[in-house]
């Protein structure tokens, strides 16, 4: 028991983030419960069992979805559904902030491109057995467009609280340094595997997973409910 737990933590340490990430958005609550954030513990929840979930159906027999051994310890399906779930939810935080009707309308029209690039890759790529990792690249552009909307918008305001102070600012730093990699260095993983090994980008993919939630539990402990938007 004890070796499977330190074998979890040596090969998952990000999962128990996920969940300390949730503990500190609970006990924050109050401070964002009337925002568009009120749901992120729920998301951030949902993350944390698609992990758990992704990490039982890897290594436990009893979690596996295929028969095959080839494919018994495949659980990319789930995180094919996370992502568009994922991105589905930060864009519908955007097109409620941004305030400008032209930023709302390009929210609009990204989400359909980027929903419609997971759905044309299906014909592509075995959403069972593949990350659809060019639709994700897609996603990923307009998520930091909806971001830099957000800061432009921002910097435009007259605010008697500093941006530091918002939740969103935090939840946004950390999306963009994460989607930036993030695609690209799936991409890497399945068209050009020898890269993606010899330079440990899985280990920088885990890194910026760690960074990222960092990053939303400082939101969490420093923002206030009257500097959000």
């Amino acid at each position: 028991m004890i070796e499977e737990i330190q074998n979890f933590l040596t090969e998952s340490y990000f999962i128990p983030i996920y969940l300390a990430t949730w503990i500190v958005a609970m006990y924050r609550y109050r401070r964002y419960f009337d925002t568009v954030m009120r749901f992120f513990p729920i998301f951030i929840m949902y993350t944390f069992l698609t992990e758990l979930l992704g990490y039982f159906i890897k290594y436990h027999d009893e979690y596996q979805f295929f028969s095959e051994p080839e494919y018994s310890w495949h659980n990319v399906i789930i995180y094919n559904i996370y992502s568009v779930i994922s991105f589905s939810f930060f864009y519908y935080i955007y097109w409620t902030v941004l305030k400008q009707p032209k930023h709302r309308d390009i929210v609009k029209k990204g989400a359909f491109v980027s929903l419609s690039g997971y759905l044309i890759s299906v014909f592509f790529q075995d959403p069972l057995h593949s990350n659809l990792y060019y639709a994700d690249l897609i996603a990923s552009i307009v998520l930091i467009l909806c971001v830099w909307m957000y800061f432009k918008e921002k910097r435009s305001e007259e605010s008697s609280y500093p941006l530091y102070r918002s939740l969103l600012y935090w939840v946004s730093l950390g999306l963009v340094i994460f989607h930036i990699f993030f695609p690209l260095i799936f991409i890497a993983a399945y068209e050009m595997p020898e890269f993606y090994f010899a330079f440990h980008l899985h280990q920088l993919l885990l890194v910026l997973i760690a960074l990222m939630y960092f990053l939303f539990m400082v939101g969490f402990l420093i923002g206030q409910r009257k500097a959000f938007r």
